[in-house]
């Protein structure tokens, strides 16, 4: 279930820069004048086309936040509660109870040092 919300997420995300690049620029930064360098002969043409793009970004940007949200939810979910620390010292005390080996504590009191420092060593 996540890989398929992730793919769209991905998917919303490259519609959105495509549809960003393609708006009109308003500043006139490079000395174009906004009008991208050439004439008004696009596919649309002024208020239509203002109005069309921003309602698509606005619609893909709800997606952009809905996906995300849905990502976070699922991500809550299938996080388990313990640490990296706690699942890699748990094959080490498996291993030990099942093959004895010179590391074995001398009397039944002591308790066997299963960190991550002692397997360093």
């Amino acid at each position: 279930m996540a890989t398929v919300i992730l793919v769209i997420h991905l998917m919303v995300a490259a519609a959105m820069v495509g549809v960003v690049l393609m708006q009109k620029s308003e500043g006139g930064a490079l000395g174009i004048g906004g009008s991208g360098g050439g004439g008004g002969g696009g596919f649309l043409t002024g208020r239509g086309q203002a109005n069309l793009l921003t309602r698509v970004t606005a619609g893909l940007a709800a997606a952009f936040f809905a996906t995300s949200i849905a990502l976070t939810v699922l991500g809550q979910r299938t996080q388990s509660d313990e640490s990296i620390f706690d699942k890699s010292a748990k094959p080490a005390a498996t291993e030990k109870a099942v093959t004895p080996d010179k590391a074995a504590p001398a009397s039944p009191t002591e308790e066997p040092s299963g960190g991550i420092l002692d397997k360093l060593k």
